[in-house]
């Protein structure tokens, strides 16, 4: 057999594979994949299944390598077991395809949402998407949600303004996924799922404040790739402040502890079997009533005690002068036409259109978006702070 032959046979048996195991209701289909232009190699004709093969050029991009230095919740701390956004989104990814391998739904495509869905995240985690989202706010040019920068960066800016052609479902799986709401129940709209409501979803959320909280994923898998993102940092985060001698574990309500433990592996446990038993044989994820009661206290005991502390707050004002800092200063660079090095390099890595329609304020929060923590730091200061100057 041929290369071709082979390969179109792995294809076939794939796909009945699918047909044989998923949920005929729930479950996304690998064969009704769509992108919005054809791939290099057809889907089709694909030893990967298109989910699978999104996953891996969503590995394999400029955006996926910055995850290793940026902020999930804690920042300039020196601790190298505290989590740090790669290992949010592998936890996430881990936690997702065991609830959806449960209820037998697509674990490809929930990989490819898992493993994209914090791509636009900006240094320094929520504190640098609250600042870049307020100087937006104040410019009056729209404003700034890292679900909706995750989706900018996969579909226009990576690959130097080509994007990754990635598939419709990993794309609104990412712009539905809003890991700070928590719900007792998510249900899903397969009719929603269009590249016009993606790009009118997109539109809303780039430009209204708190759109985003009104957009939901399309699919099942989407709605797993969500709850598992509330699941994967509530005992994780919770750990690492005891780590880091914010709280105590034993600060934790015993109202919350009966029902989870105090312990991320319990915690994990406890909502994953949960939900997976209370939803298996429905359209839409469920917890019950008890769990969901627990699980809904500790994300705001995590906020009341955790993101909110006093450390942190502090931490956040000083980065939010700094970050307002360095993105005046490169606004009026583009205005001015000053060749800064750094900025003029951003702008032409992408299309000659990108200067012409894009403001230099949607510029200069894709620029910093992109930045890791550290990178963010040595802008900051080569642009701030007096050199040390050298006499020897």
């Amino acid at each position: 057999m041929s290369m071709e032959e082979i390969t179109a046979q792995i294809a076939s048996e794939r796909d009945e594979l699918e047909q044989r195991t998923l949920d005929p209701k729930n479950a996304y289909f690998s064969k009704d994949a769509q992108r919005r232009r054809p791939a290099e190699v057809d889907d089709f004709e694909n030893l990967r299944t298109p989910f699978a093969h999104d996953t891996d050029r969503i590995i394999h991009s400029s955006s996926f390598a910055r995850y290793s230095d940026k902020t999930q919740v804690f920042f300039r701390v020196r601790n190298d077991h505290i989590t740090r956004r790669s290992l949010h989104v592998q936890m996430v990814s881990r936690i997702a395809r065991t609830i959806g391998r449960c209820l037998n739904l697509n674990e490809d495509l929930i990989e490819a949402i898992a493993i994209g869905h914090d791509i636009g995240h900006t240094p320094f985690g929520h504190t640098g998407e609250a600042a870049l989202a307020a100087n937006l706010q104040k410019a009056e040019i729209g404003t700034f949600v890292h679900n909706a920068q995750s989706v900018r960066e996969l579909q226009q800016l990576e690959h130097h303004g080509a994007g990754l052609n990635l598939t419709l479902p990993v794309l609104d799986g990412i712009l539905g996924h809003n890991g700070e709401i928590e719900s007792r129940r998510y249900e899903y709209d397969r009719s929603k799922l269009t590249w016009e409501n993606l790009d009118k979803n997109l539109e809303h959320c780039l430009n209204e404040p708190g759109y985003d909280r009104k957009v939901s994923p399309s699919t099942m898998e989407g709605c797993v790739v969500r709850v598992a993102d509330i699941i994967s940092y509530l005992g994780r985060d919770f750990e690492d402040a005891v780590s880091l001698g914010i709280i105590a574990k034993t600060d934790m309500p015993w109202s919350i502890e009966r029902v989870l433990g105090n312990e991320n592996r319990k915690i994990i446990s406890v909502l994953c079997n949960d939900i997976i038993l209370n939803s298996r044989g429905k359209e839409y994820l469920e917890f019950s009533e008890e769990v969901y009661g627990a699980y809904s206290a500790l994300k705001k005991f995590n906020y009341e005690h955790i993101y909110n502390c006093a450390l942190l707050s502090h931490q956040k004002e000083q980065f939010d002068c700094m970050l307002t800092q360095l993105f005046d200063a490169y606004i009026t660079d583009i205005r001015k036409d000053i060749k800064c090095k750094i900025i003029d390099e951003w702008i032409r890595s992408q299309p000659a259109e990108y200067r012409l329609n894009e403001s230099p304020e949607r510029i200069t929060a894709d620029y910093i978006a992109c930045m890791t923590d550290q990178y963010f730091i040595n802008q900051y200061e080569h642009r701030f702070v007096p050199q040390i100057i050298n006499f020897d």
